[in-house]
C-alpha cells in the first residue's frame, strides 16, 4: 500500500531569469512501512522536497498524496489538521517546548487534536527510546540526543501514517547520530511506520531500506543500500 505519492512535482522560486527550480517533475511512491532516506548536498532540493511533501509549502506544479489524500485539494484548516494528524515531522533542531517537561512535549500534538494519548502506546515508545526515566525532565536538562530521542516520541505520538526527518542528526555528534537513527529504525519496525529522511550524510543513509537520490531539483530512482535485503512487512511490527 502507498502511503506516499508525487505526481510530476515541481517548485520554482521566483521568476524570469532569476527563478530557481528547486524541484523538477519529482515523481515519488513510498511504501507503508517503509524507512526511505533521500541524499543530496546543500541547495539539491531536499528539504523543499520535504517541505511539500508534509504540506507546509505548496507545489507550483504536480500533486501530493498522503494516505491516499491529495493535500493540494484542501483547505488551510483541513490542511493543518491532516497534516498534525497523519504526518510526524521531526527537525534538526528539536523544537521542543522549553517550559513544557518531555512527558508533556510527547504528548503536545495529540492535546492539540484534542485527544487522550494512548498512554500504553506512548509508554512503549519511551521504553524504546530510553527516556522512561526522563519524562519530568524540561529539555535543557538533557543532552543533544535525547531531545532529539523526544522529538522522535513526539512526531510518532499521533500515530501518523508518514514520519518526516530532516537531518535529525544534524546537530549531534557522530556516536550520537547512530544511536539516535538506530532507535528511529527500531521505532519504525516496532509500529510498522513509514519513514522519509532527509540528509546529506551517506553513512547514515545506509540505514534506510532505499536510498533516493536528488542532484539540481532531480529526483533518481531509488536502491537498496544493501543487497540482501528484504522488503518491510507487517509482521515487522513485532520485533524490536
Amino acid at each position: 500500500m502507498d502511503i506516499l505519492k508525487t505526481t510530476q512535482l515541481t517548485k520554482i522560486y521566483g521568476s524570469g531569469d532569476t527563478a530557481v527550480h528547486a524541484l523538477e517533475n519529482v515523481n515519488l511512491t513510498v511504501e507503508k512501512g517503509e524507512f526511505a532516506a533521500v541524499v543530496g548536498t546543500s541547495g539539491s532540493g531536499k528539504s523543499t522536497l520535504l517541505h511539500m511533501i508534509g504540506g507546509l509549502d505548496v507545489p507550483t506544479s504536480g500533486r501530493v498524496f498522503v494516505d491516499g489524500q491529495e493535500l493540494g485539494a484542501m483547505t488551510d484548516e483541513q490542511l493543518t489538521i491532516f497534516r498534525r494528524r497523519n504526518i510526524g515531522f521531526v527537525f534538526q533542531m528539536y523544537n521542543l517546548i522549553p517550559m513544557l517537561n518531555v512527558w508533556e512535549n510527547i504528548i503536545l500534538p495529540v492535546k492539540l487534536d484534542g485527544k487522550t494519548p494512548d498512554r500504553d502506546y506512548l509508554q512503549k515508545i519511551v521504553e524504546i527510546l530510553g527516556l522512561d526515566q526522563k519524562l519530568s525532565c524540561l529539555p535543557n536538562a538533557l543532552s543533544g540526543g535525547q531531545q532529539q530521542r523526544v522529538a522522535i516520541a513526539r512526531a510518532l505520538a499521533a500515530k501518523p501514517a508518514l514520519l518526516l526527518a530532516d537531518e535529525p542528526t544534524g546537530n549531534l555528534d557522530s556516536r550520537t547520530s547512530q544511536d539516535v537513527l538506530g532507535l528511529l529504525k527500531i521505532t519504525g519496525e516496532e509500529f510498522f511506520q513509514t519513514i522519509i529522511m532527509i540528509t546529506h550524510n551517506e553513512e547514515i543513509a545506509q540505514l534506510a531500506d532505499r536510498i533516493l537520490r536528488i542532484e539540481d531539483g532531480h529526483l533518481t530512482s531509488g536502491s537498496s543500500p544493501r543487497p540482501d535485503l528484504t522488503p518491510v512487512s507487517p509482521d515487522s511490527s513485532n520485533r524490536r
